[in-house]
């Protein structure tokens, strides 16, 4: 059986009865074919049973909890069962060696720049980064990486906005809370893609709290945010823009909140259709020679790090072919 993510937009409970998941709302009782689960999204207030969490756990489901702005607020992460010393060993290694970690901090944006400008030419734009990009070889600090990239990202904003009708530009990027309707839709959706780069991530035996363009920190999955990076204009900002210009979102899909502008309840559930059906989409893999899911590269990008980081193969970041 093929397993999908199960998304839980309204309140409700979540438990246990014997070995089925139930899942209870206003509208009835609801089994849950768990063996077809590969991850769930909470972002209704649904309480959960001890019970329910427990067989989550040994079922290795990972959940992932949104506010009721619909933003990433923590992960369920079950105890690991890929777990490898040698491999926790070498991350750590990477991070703590100023060249190692710089190393892959500057692939990571390496890899971020190039599939912008890829974007850039889908949006009729030719511009390139290659001044960006040639300072990107010749620094030695990781806030030095941090800096190039963002302001590649403020000038992409910017050529991206040239494209878009007014009431849908961006103008500046505000996260918390976002300013406009563009930011709220970036902002939700990245929010989206981070989780599911965790999910990834803990299907591989990688340590998703050691990062290398990321600060480590505490309480967060700092590799995930790494490899957010080089799939955040494929899939978000790709995405964010096919639902303005085709006007699936409208307006109407968004609301005011607390200074801010946030996507209403069936906005959510328009965009997380559509996300979830961008993850199922195929593309033909150059190198594997045969239709993957785009859900998929992120674990094969998983996958590459890790023989970069065991020393096997060189770490090359997926640059967009699609």
């Amino acid at each position: 059986m093929r397993k999908k993510s199960l998304t839980l937009l309204t309140d409700g409970t979540l438990f246990r009865k014997e070995n089925t998941i139930y899942f209870e709302n206003k509208y009835g009782k609801k089994p849950l074919a768990i063996e077809g689960i590969y991850d769930i999204y909470i972002y209704g207030n649904v309480n959960i049973s001890s019970q329910a969490l427990h067989y989550l756990a040994q079922k290795g489901i990972v959940v992932h909890f949104f506010n009721h702005y619909g933003y990433y607020d923590g992960t369920f992460y079950p105890r690991e069962k890929l777990i490898s010393g040698d491999l926790t060993v070498k991350q750590v290694e990477h991070y703590l060696n100023k060249e190692k970690r710089l190393e892959l901090a500057k692939l990571f944006v390496f890899g971020a720049i190039k599939n912008i400008e890829h974007n850039l030419v889908k949006f009729k734009n030719k511009y390139k980064f290659n001044n960006e990009l040639k300072r990107l070889e010749s620094v030695k600090k990781i806030t030095e990486v941090m800096n190039i990239e963002g302001i590649v990202r403020a000038k992409y904003y910017s050529l991206w906005d040239e494209t878009l009708k007014d009431e849908f530009k961006i103008v500046k990027r505000t996260r918390k809370p976002p300013k406009n309707e563009m930011n709220a839709l970036i902002s939700f959706l990245n929010s989206r893609l981070y989780a599911t780069i965790i999910s990834e991530i803990y299907n591989t035996q990688l340590n998703p709290s050691v990062s290398y363009l990321h600060e480590v920190g505490t309480r967060r999955f700092s590799l995930a945010l790494d490899l957010s990076e080089i799939f955040k204009p494929i899939y978000v900002d790709r995405l964010a823009n096919r639902l303005v210009k085709q006007n699936i979102i409208k307006k109407s899909h968004f609301r005011d909140d607390l200074n801010g502008m946030l996507l209403t309840d069936e906005g959510m559930r328009l965009v997380i259709k559509f996300f979830n059906e961008l993850l199922e989409s195929t593309v033909k893999h150059p190198k594997l020679n045969k239709n993957v899911s785009k859900k998929r590269l992120i674990r094969l990008e998983c996958y590459k790090l890790i023989k970069h980081l065991l020393e096997v193969n060189k770490y090359s970041p997926l640059i967009a072919w699609f």
